[in-house]
Parts: structure tokens; sequence; C-alpha cells
């Protein structure tokens, strides 16, 4: 993974979208991609051994997930092309919810089968359609700093960063700078 440290927190959707960001691609091989997952550790199981197929497949979940979240959070019908890719992401690892008994009641636990790589993507793309079936993806936003391109979902309306210690503090500086500076000085 690059030095950029990539955004997490949000729905594991949006911080899947989000290791695009304007700096590159924090997805690049396969151990950017475990260096991702450790990040993501309390959200996703550790898959085991993934190669460049795996990270082929996440990237092109992340593609259409992308898409797809940029037309729904405007209120548009994303492509079918998009939805009809996220589905078969989910449809080559099934998922089951196994039921066992403990000794005291039946519990069960969701399991995807299949190949380590399509597990990943089929959880990222079931991810991706939890999201886009939730009416909050209309409140999606990107980051207001100029150079970020990273979205997020605010859970309070007045938030404009991505992170108010990433972009935020970057935008405050600037303002700061520019004011103290003062009108009509040049910055040559």
């Amino acid at each position: 993974m690059s030095d950029v440290v990539p955004l997490t927190g949000e729905p594991l959707a949006l911080d899947l979208v989000n290791t695009r960001t304007a700096a590159g691609d924090l997805l690049a091989t396969p151990d950017d991609l475990r260096a991702w997952l450790l990040l993501q550790a309390d959200r996703l199981p550790d898959p085991g051994l993934l190669d460049i197929h795996d990270v082929r497949a996440v990237r092109a979940v992340r593609d259409h997930a992308a898409k797809a979240i940029e037309r729904a959070r405007h209120g548009e019908r994303p492509a079918a092309a998009d939805l009809a890719a996220l589905n078969d992401a989910q449809r080559a690892a099934p998922a089951i919810t196994e039921l066992t008994w403990d000794g005291i009641a039946v519990t069960g636990v969701r399991r995807r089968t299949g190949p380590p790589g399509a597990q990943l993507a089929g959880r990222l793309a079931e991810a991706a359609a939890d999201l886009l079936a939730d009416p909050s993806v209309t409140r999606i936003r990107q980051c207001e700093a100029d150079d970020c391109v990273l979205l997020f979902l605010p859970a309070h309306p007045r938030r404009r960063w991505c992170s108010a210690a990433r972009c935020g503090n970057r935008v405050r500086v600037a303002r700061h700078y520019q004011r103290r500076k003062g009108p009509g000085v040049s910055g040559a």
C-alpha cells in the first residue's frame, strides 16, 4: 500500500470505494489488499492466501460499486451492468447461514462458499448491495477538499470533509494562511 492511509470507519462499501484516492490505487497488489484487510479485520474474516486474480476481483467489485453508488447518491438509477456485476460477484460465492446447536440454543453463522478471492469479492459486493438498498445512500457526500475524491456518510449534517484530521485540517490551515497573508500580497 502506498504512504496514503486509507479512510476507514465508513460503511464497508465506502471504505472499499475509498481505496481509489486522488493519490492512486491503494489495492494494486496482493500485499496492498492484505494490508487493507487488516484494517477491516473487525468486519471481514481473514480470507487466507490471495493472489493478483483476487485483487482483480475485488477491484472489479469496487469499480462497479463506485459507479452504482455515485449514481444512487444523486438519486439516479445505477447502470444495469453495475448492478448485475455486483449480483454476479455474490452468486460466485453463495452465502448461507450455517446453523449449529451450542447446547443451549441454535446459533447461525453466515458463511460463503467458493475460493477465498470469490468469497471476499462476494462479501464486498453484498456490502455494496446493502448500502445501495439503504435510503441513506442519498446522503453520501464527497469530501469538499479540492484535491480529495473520498466519499463519506455524514453522521452530522455539517460534516464537510472525509476526515477532520486529514482534509479538514489542511483546509483550515490554508484558510488561516490566506487570512494572515492578507489581500493583495503576492505569493511570489
